[in-house]
């Protein structure tokens, strides 16, 4: 959730023509040529000293018109070069009905960087084209997961401070399970931007975002303002519900909302992400984008506020023939199911105490490496400590000690099966292309038709916050980078 801004450029300067001289020179020679009425002298030396005269007038004035033009030319062109070079810098928009600034969060679940194109979808390329983009796309976190992502972008944290570190974990100290239904505060660290928005006075709204049900600090989920999740409920609801907050009082008018599709998600992983059945879904997002900017262009805000239009990953296809089972790892080390959290596509493994993690890591690449498990060299096993830093996966309790990154498009299962299926999923390292979703910022803040290089979705809390221009929490993100997106407040 860029457009090129409307930048102001001095209009050159014009440069001369010959046309606008006060006098033609050669308009000057032909007089001279027969100005002479005196026979005295013989016609032949007249002729001659005449011509020869001309001659070198001609070429003085042209010489003399030649540097004058010049002059004159690479002037205007020097000084029309310095006026492109720095055109004034643009700032944001001033609002004009609202009377305070206005966040917009909308994440299409599953939304892979290229779907927008996969099929005409003329209300999210008017924002592009009008707004700023990430134009290779958005980056998740690792894991590339529907929870652990949408809570760092609204907290601004990866999730091994966040706490939710997978869509379904264990907590080894009390031994509880999280799942997609836990609304205990415990389980969600950090402040996320409801909390913020609140603790400063402000009023959120929420329409359905993992965490938002969660009373925490100053965010208590608001009947009227905090809609629990349902996933019956039509897209047109949730469009009408965050359009039914702008008939509010201008005061009363949240200055933060959540609003959240399910789709595409929910149809790539059932059938992968080339699949017509994926064009269509794409297609009824960009409908429920229209009707959201005809609602708000009907309430004459639209332009008013800032739209910031994200997925929280993407999606891969997958297949049965692209299977690695730990049963096949018999002959160096059995790793029994009660040990493994997660199979695919993060391999998340917990040994019971007095079970060395680090000799089972040992074994496991031996096998996976020895060219005698099917697949085995598409997936390597880390301590978590020892996974690349860029991931961020190590600093929780949480994250079991032992993790596998799973090749895209691999799967992991414990033991074959004759269950054939393709589908699509998501959850692999953040570096594949194949996981980045959109980012799109349409609204006073942003520049029109800006193109911006991918960034990590931890930094759009920080965003959010300068937006609104209140203090937000510690987080993973930059407050130095919020200026390589946001146009700059008038000075």
């Amino acid at each position: 959730m860029g457009s090129v801004s409307a930048l102001n450029f001095t209009k050159p300067t014009q440069i001369p023509t010959q046309g606008e001289d006060s006098q033609n020179p050669s308009t000057s020679l032909l007089s001279f040529d027969t100005d002479s009425s005196d026979t005295s002298n013989p016609p032949q030396k007249r002729t001659t000293t005449t011509i020869f005269i001309s001659l070198i007038l001609i070429t003085c004035i042209a010489l003399s018109a030649a540097s004058a033009f010049a002059f004159l030319f690479f002037s205007s062109s020097t000084t029309a070069s310095d006026q492109k070079s720095s055109p004034p810098e643009e700032t944001s928009r001033p609002l004009t009905k609202l009377n305070h600034p206005v966040v917009l969060l909308v994440s299409s679940d599953g939304f892979r960087f290229g779907y927008q194109f996969k099929t005409p979808t003329p209300n999210i390329h008017r924002l592009i084209a009008n707004g700023t983009e990430a134009e290779t796309g958005l980056i998740p976190v690792f894991p590339t997961l529907t929870f652990p992502n949408h809570y760092s972008i609204v907290t601004g944290l990866y999730p091994a401070y966040h706490g939710i570190v997978n869509n379904h974990f264990i907590d080894p100290l009390t031994g509880e399970f999280f799942t997609m239904s836990s609304h205990e505060p415990k389980w969600w660290l950090g402040e996320p931007l409801w909390d913020t928005v609140a603790n400063h006075g402000l009023r959120a709204a929420t329409q359905f975002w993992p965490g938002a049900e969660v009373h925490k600090g100053s965010w208590n989920c608001p009947e009227e303002f905090c809609m629990f999740y349902n996933s019956s409920v039509p897209f047109e609801q949730r469009v009408d519900k965050i359009l039914s907050f702008f008939d509010l009082p201008s005061d009363e008018i949240p200055v933060f909302m959540t609003l959240y599709f399910e789709d595409p998600d929910h149809q790539g992983h059932k059938v992968g992400p080339d699949d017509p059945e994926i064009t269509e879904a794409v297609a009824g997002i960009d409908r429920m984008i229209g009707r959201l900017i005809n609602g708000l262009e009907k309430r004459g805000v639209f332009e008013d506020v800032d739209i910031i239009m994200v997925g929280d990953h993407g999606m891969v296809g997958t297949c049965d023939k692209k299977l690695i089972f730990l049963d096949d790892l018999a002959s160096w080390i059995n790793i029994p199911a009660e040990w493994v959290q997660s199979y695919s596509p993060v391999l998340a493994i917990r040994p019971p105490p007095g079970v060395s993690p680090w000799s089972i890591v040992v074994k496991m690449n031996e096998g996976l490496t020895s060219g005698r498990v099917p697949n085995g060299k598409h997936l390597k096993v880390y301590l978590k400590e020892e996974l690349p830093s860029r991931l961020h996966y190590s600093a929780s309790d949480r994250i079991p000690p032992i993790i596998g990154l799973i090749e895209e498009g691999f799967k992991v299962e414990q033991k074959r099966t004759k269950h054939q299926e393709c589908g699509g999923s998501h959850g692999y390292d953040n570096e594949v292309f194949s996981m980045r979703t959109i980012f799109i910022g349409h609204g006073p803040d942003f520049a029109r038709g800006r193109k911006v290089p991918s960034f990590e979705n931890v930094q759009i809390y920080n965003l959010v916050t300068s937006i609104l221009k209140i203090q937000g929490a510690p987080n993973n993100g930059s407050l130095s980078f919020t200026s390589s997106i946001l146009l700059p407040s008038p000075k």
